[in-house]
């Protein structure tokens, strides 16, 4: 599960999505992708610890498996995704 931490007002933020768009279609069934507004859900954002957004965290089994602060590129990604598949 990759977990897209974001807020509406973040201009960083809106660069995400067709990267993360390019992702889900190079992984189609196996990565799923949550997107969490952390103005609308800051409890799981803390106990993700994200402190700056855009955030990705890459979980596995529930277990965080990876993160980037940031915009993030998809061969970062990939690579991240790659290693638990």
């Amino acid at each position: 599960m990759l977990v897209d931490f974001y807020a509406d007002w973040c201009v960083p933020c809106r660069l995400m999505p067709p990267i993360l768009k390019e992702v889900k279609d190079q992984y189609k069934e196996n990565v799923r992708i949550i997107k969490v507004n952390v103005d609308d859900y800051p409890d799981i954002a803390s106990k993700c610890k994200i402190r700056n957004i855009p955030a990705i965290v890459l979980f596995q089994d529930g277990k965080i498996h990876w993160s980037g602060i940031g915009v993030q590129h998809v061969n970062d990604i990939s690579i991240a995704l790659k290693e638990i598949l």
